[in-house]
């Protein structure tokens, strides 16, 4: 005999001040009730001033909370936290699904220019406290409407440096590394950081270089995620500091739609030390997104970008959504959110799609 199971759906209209903030607190015990007795709550705000762009109405935001597991706390500091900024909140739905590990909640702000950086400061203190990622994006067509996705390679897309691997391979490792960092934090131009570690691998047999490259592991969640994008419609876009033996090799792998990054020289089997013109450093990645976004017909506020280093700032300055994906600290302020946690799928949360949705896409 087959077990059966029943759902009880219970639907309430409460009235609340039309104050601004005032639907918070009573939103917050409700999810922290719920949270409690093992229920899902979901709701919908209704009235007859709907939140729009025109001047001197409220503007609407999507919130994004990711973490491993969203425990009441971590609500409830949100939702004080929104409340103390005047954030009405409009709607909320669940992202995942066993566990709660992303939930979307959509608020209204007032008009007022410096709200929205000032709130999104404090939802990162919390997000850090709670061990959680926040993002704080405008709701608006162009969130709910991205067309282009660029990644950068290492430690993004895949999970090493490659130039790393080979200086290890070549006995250099500790020269390499050095300058490495220096680089990724910022304290070297970019350029000159490649020529000189380039330049050390001076020698090196390419088949040495293309078994490095083409072995490397991919990012957990990097394959489901371009999967989704590509079924939906997006392009996608790989531009990386790093080597085409490497990128080429993941756009025909990952089924991805553009490739740019460096080319070494080569002679006699092995590497000159030199890097083939132009490099692609900060200001070529921010200028190939461009290009790419021109070529496709693509609005810029369409488009995303995701790095971690701070030869990505400028790619990520120029897209209309920059994630620092595990990044170093100067790229995660800069950028408009951060990912600190899990693989690159969670940035089908930020799209609004729901774990749902997605596996019944990928068919898993």
């Amino acid at each position: 005999m087959l077990p059966l199971v029943l759902q009880l759906l219970l639907v309430l209209l409460v009235g609340v001040s039309d104050e601004p903030g005032t639907g918070s607190p009573v939103i917050k015990d409700l999810l922290f009730s719920a949270k409690e007795l093992g229920l899902e709550l979901d709701f919908q705000v209704l009235g007859d001033k709907p939140v729009t762009d025109v001047d001197g109405a409220p503007l609407a935001y999507a919130l994004t909370v990711i973490g491993d597991v969203i425990d009441a706390g971590a609500v409830h500091a949100i939702t004080t936290c929104l409340a103390a900024h005047h954030a009405n909140i409009d709607a909320i739905k669940r992202l995942s699904d066993d566990t709660l590990s992303s939930l979307e909640i959509v608020v209204s702000l007032p008009r007022d220019e410096g709200l929205a950086p000032r709130l999104r400061k404090d939802l990162l203190d919390i997000a850090v406290e709670r061990a959680v990622d926040i993002a704080l994006q405008r709701e608006n067509l162009a969130r709910r409407a991205k067309r282009l996705v660029v990644l950068d390679m290492d430690s993004t897309l895949i999970r090493i440096e490659v130039i790393d691997e080979l200086a290890r391979a070549h006995g250099v490792y500790d020269q390499v590394a050095a300058i490495t960092k220096a680089a990724m934090r910022g304290n070297m131009p970019y350029e000159e950081s490649l020529q000189q570690r380039v330049a050390l691998l001076a020698g090196l047999p390419f088949d040495t270089v293309v078994r490095i490259a083409t072995d490397a592991p991919v990012t957990e969640g990097a394959a489901e995620l371009v999967r989704v994008l590509r079924g939906l419609g997006l392009k996608t876009a790989v531009i990386s500091g790093g080597f085409s033996i490497a990128a080429d090799a993941l756009r025909a792998r990952l089924g991805i739609d553009y490739a740019y990054s460096n080319q070494l020289e080569v002679k006699n089997g092995a590497l000159t030390g030199r890097v083939i013109e132009p490099i692609v450093g900060p200001q070529r990645k921010a200028d190939l997104l461009d290009a790419i976004a021109q070529r496709e017909g693509i609005a810029l506020d369409q488009t995303i970008a995701v790095g971690d280093g701070a030869n990505d700032l400028l790619m990520l300055e120029r897209a209309g959504l920059g994630i620092a994906f595990h990044a170093k600290p100067k790229l995660r302020e800069a950028a408009d959110t951060s990912l600190t946690r899990g693989g690159l799928d969670r940035i089908l949360y930020l799209l609004g799609l729901r774990a749902r949705d997605v596996r019944e896409f990928l068919g898993d």
